[in-house]
């Protein structure tokens, strides 16, 4: 294999292969990128066998078909440090060799050939849906996503298609984000995606997407890349049992000024205490000692009496970060029983802390 390819073409396709590389063992033929050029274009891999990602260019020079393997990490600190212009990739024997103007580097090969092989989408059921709100949704849901729970299937957000609609579920066990989008078939499914491919799903994809599915991968393509992870193994809690089925109070409340008076508490602490009355909200700081914060906002909340709330700051945050309207609604039942915030088609419910 010879090839010449811009260095900005090549940093930015090993910049998005680096999240999908075995970092842990370099021993191993998944801490290297698979380079393909065949037919007037480069296709790259990187698989940790979990998760996947191929990215084709057309944008490259091949003198000489071919493949190899290089490690990844290695490969874009030296392309990092090169300067504009072409890179020239060549194979000879066992290694590969980094060439451009005077500064020349080489790295060992795996054999290509071993390189593991990724699910094939074409034989398999597709789902249809709008992909745009899908991957709006992920980002809503993710922070709610559980990272390292023993229960595995927490570690990522539910997609549960109904007959109806679309219901993409995250939770930590403290609270739990729904989102709903229609759906356009009358296919039923259900799946666990891992929070590592949502995370990525959001950083990769912009655009209409094409999804196919089997029993253990879900496969995501788009013009030039080719996406795929391992579905979790397990049964997702019944969500819906958590949600409530009716509420006490339901306030309207305004989001940039609760967003201020909540950041400010948070320079003192994460814990804070919300105190509704008629025509004011307070907001305090928690559990520090010899520290304090306090400030209120003037709101007509419509409570008759004081209502108390203590919360982490942080879950009321993840949540407005992502309303996009000025107003959203809060539904109250008892300061020490779960409360709904809820914006359109995205809510959060949330534990409150019992103080």
């Amino acid at each position: 294999m010879r090839l010449a390819v811009a260095k900005s073409t090549l940093e930015s396709l090993l910049i998005n292969l680096q999240p999908f590389l075995e970092k842990k063992d370099t021993s191993q033929i998944t801490s290297h990128i698979l380079l393909n050029a065949r037919e007037g274009r480069l296709t790259a891999k990187a698989t940790d066998q979990e998760i996947g990602l191929s990215i084709e260019t057309e944008h490259v020079s091949i003198q000489m078909e071919g493949q190899a393997t290089a490690n990844g990490k290695k490969l874009l600190d030296i392309v990092r440090i090169l300067k504009e212009g072409d890179i020239i990739l060549e194979t000879v024997e066992e290694t590969l060799h980094i060439k451009q103007k005077h500064s020349k580097f080489k790295l060992p090969m795996f054999d290509a050939s071993a390189f593991p092989s990724f699910p094939d989408a074409q034989s398999l059921p597709s789902i249809e849906l709008d992909s745009m709100q899908l991957i709006q949704m992920f980002k809503k849901v993710s922070p709610a996503i559980d990272t390292n729970n023993p229960k595995y299937e927490l570690n990522g957000a539910l997609l549960n298609i109904k007959e109806n609609e679309i219901d993409i579920v995250g939770t930590d066990t403290r609270r739990l984000a729904i989102g709903k989008i229609p759906n356009e078939s009358d296919k039923t499914l259900s799946m666990i995606i891992p929070k590592k491919a949502i995370i990525e799903i959001q950083k990769l994809f912009f655009d209409q997407i094409e999804i196919h599915y089997d029993e253990t991968h879900l496969i995501i393509t788009s013009p030039g890349y080719y996406f795929f992870t391992r579905l979790i193994n397990g049964k997702y809690p019944d969500y819906e049992r958590i949600i409530p089925k009716s509420v006490k109070h339901s306030l309207t409340l305004p989001k940039s000024p609760l967003v201020e008076a909540i950041k400010q508490i948070t320079t003192i602490s994460q814990e804070i205490k919300l105190t509704f009355e008629p025509d004011t909200i307070i907001f305090k700081s928690l559990g520090e000692e010899n520290s304090e914060a306090v400030t209120e906002i003037d709101l007509k909340t419509g409570m008759e009496e004081k209502f108390v709330l203590a919360v982490n700051s942080r879950y009321l945050l993840d949540f407005l970060t992502h309303v996009e309207s000025e107003n959203f609604v809060m539904g109250l039942n008892e300061p020490n029983l779960p409360f709904i915030v809820q914006s359109g088609n995205f809510s959060t419910v949330i534990m409150p802390i019992i103080i």
